[in-house]
């Protein structure tokens, strides 16, 4: 991962935008659209919407020469002009005060990208080349416009309206996991995009005062981890995004386990996995067991521990085993 993710908060703060014409205009709007206080110097300004944003006051113009100073009162840097030399300036000068700063096209001089972007507020999905390939990450971003249904956003903004109520009806963080899958495994965001907004509402709140009563026991998942974390099947991603706990055995390497929830507790398996693994899915734990090749007897006697305890158990495999 050569950049870090990030989505920053901008409401009410400061942001430089450097330009006047098309490419600031875009940029300006979306730095709006989060709420940013837009300062803008540009020597000439050839965007009609620009104009209008600065007649209207919505925006701050600058004046007179570029003032290094003014870098000193802002949080992001955005550079729209196609000056090469005052691009670099503007970058190192950024650089000495430590302000992140995008220079439009010239992910050398940036120290932040602007990622494409797929809006289902407050859902937000965005896409990176790290500056490499805009246009793959356009590509996708159209292919993921597809795919995403509009219902998401209003979903998320269903668990956020009420997650002060989602707390107090699931304390316990691993039974919360546990409603929040069942729900997003459901249909209400079919609901949501439908315009049928108060069905979905209360069907989101009827199933959360029954979440109460959901099973809490935990669950084994006996997951064939490939060297090659391409070849996990989908159950087996699945069951690496869900898990609690991962129980990793001899010679399985970090790759086969990138796809897996990053705050997942990691244990390296002793002379009795399946014991360690019964332990933590009689607490109620989503425990996954990867181990490098296919081993039947292993996957019997998991399978009949599970059986006496009663708790799910599956298996997953690479389809090349």
């Amino acid at each position: 991962m050569s950049l870090y993710p990030l989505f920053a908060d901008l409401a009410g703060r400061e942001v430089l935008v450097v330009g006047g014409g098309e490419v600031a205009a875009r940029k300006i709007a979306a730095l709006l659209k989060a709420g940013a206080l837009i300062r803008l110097h540009a020597q000439e300004i050839a965007h009609d919407e620009v104009a209008a944003w600065l007649r209207a006051g919505t925006i701050q113009r600058l004046p007179g020469e570029f003032d290094p100073a003014w870098l000193d009162v802002v949080w992001l840097v955005v550079a729209a002009t196609d000056d090469v030399t005052f691009n670099a300036h503007l970058a190192d000068e950024a650089g000495r005060r430590r302000r992140l700063v995008n220079v439009v096209d010239d992910a050398v001089l940036s120290t932040f990208q602007v990622p494409a972007l797929v809006d289902r507020s407050p859902l937000m999905v965005a896409i990176s080349t790290a500056g490499t390939a805009p246009m793959l990450a356009r590509r996708l971003r159209e292919r993921l416009e597809v795919m995403l249904d509009p219902g998401l956003g209003a979903l998320a903004g269903l668990f956020g309206r009420h997650r002060a109520r989602i707390r107090e009806a699931l304390p316990d963080m691993r039974a919360r996991r546990r409603w929040f899958e069942q729900m997003l495994d459901g249909r209400i965001e079919v609901s949501l995009s439908q315009g049928d907004t108060a069905g979905a509402e209360a069907g989101f709140l009827s199933s959360l005062e029954g979440a109460a009563g959901m099973d809490a026991r935990g669950s084994v998942t006996l997951v064939i981890a490939p060297d090659d974390a391409d070849l996990l099947t989908l159950r087996a991603l699945r069951a690496l995004n869900e898990a609690d706990t991962i129980i990793v055995g001899q010679a399985v390497g970090e790759r086969a386990l990138e796809p897996a929830r990053r705050d997942a507790h990691r244990v390296v398996a002793d002379h009795d996995p399946i014991g360690q693994v019964m332990a933590l899915a009689a607490e109620g734990a989503h425990v996954v067991l990867a181990v490098p090749r296919a081993d039947p007897a292993l996957a019997s006697a998991l399978q009949a521990a599970c059986a006496r305890e009663a708790l799910r158990y599956t298996t997953a495999s690479t389809p090349l085993i």
